[in-house]
């Protein structure tokens, strides 16, 4: 038995609440269960130096935790003067994970920046972020849209994250802080709603898993992402 009283393939309790921020183009609150992200889209008139004269826009992203989002105060990264290693990671795999879906010549020579803000973590904090930060960029592209700012239909698909990992020998999906900290193995999987993969990251903690476990996996994330993806649907609809 799971600690959370789960079935192997049970999804936490997910939702996700639009139009939380006043003054971003999208915002979305996403939870995945006790894990809680503010993710918002920040619409930006000037896209990267480096894209000047192409024609393209950008999308990219920050990823920033509360000192009090976890059991124990953590510091603010502000303050040391830089983002650890980890929260370059994974607002790398935010940004790339949203890029898929886009279409960024329809945005022309401007930046969306998805920020990323763990109120509350316990578990799946980035894989709640991508899925979140769709919604919230969503609506920033349909904010531009009723402002003709878009030259055609810059998104073109859906994109959710999903966590899953051997826990006591049986493959799970969406694990929790608990089940996370003691897994064999833990894995994020990144798909389109079109079930194109994105990104996979997959972490042996003890022993080895098998080609078996690791398809098994798969399979979890894929029915688990499915699920998100008709709940994005649902909100946007």
């Amino acid at each position: 038995m799971r600690p959370s009283k789960r079935a192997a393939d049970e999804l936490r309790k997910v939702s996700l609440e639009r139009g939380v921020a006043r003054y971003a183009e999208g915002s979305c609150l996403v939870k995945f269960g006790e894990t809680h992200v503010l993710c918002t889209a920040s619409l930006e008139e000037r896209g990267p130096p480096w894209l000047r004269g192409s024609g393209k826009g950008w999308v990219t992203a920050e990823y920033a935790m509360l000192p009090r989002a976890t059991h124990e105060r953590t510091r603010r990264e502000v303050t040391s003067g830089k983002p650890s290693g980890r929260t370059q990671e994974i607002q790398r795999l935010i940004g790339r994970s949203l890029r898929a879906v886009v279409d960024l010549t329809a945005i022309g020579e401007r930046q969306i920046v998805i920020d990323c803000d763990v109120l509350q973590a316990d578990g799946g904090t980035r894989t709640a972020a991508i899925t979140g930060g769709w919604v919230a960029l969503h609506d920033c592209l349909q904010w531009m849209r009723g402002r003709s700012m878009l030259s055609g239909n810059a998104m073109k698909d859906h994109v959710a994250a999903i966590s899953c990992g051997i826990a006591g020998g049986v493959p799970v999906l969406d694990l929790d802080y608990a089940e996370d900290s003691g897994a064999e193995t833990d894995a994020n999987f990144v798909m389109t709603g079109a079930g194109g993969i994105v990104e996979v990251q997959g972490t042996a903690e003890g022993k080895p898993f098998s080609e078996e476990q690791f398809l098994a996996l798969m399979a979890l994330a894929r029915k688990g992402i499915g699920r998100l993806v008709d709940l994005q649907k649902l909100a946007v609809g």
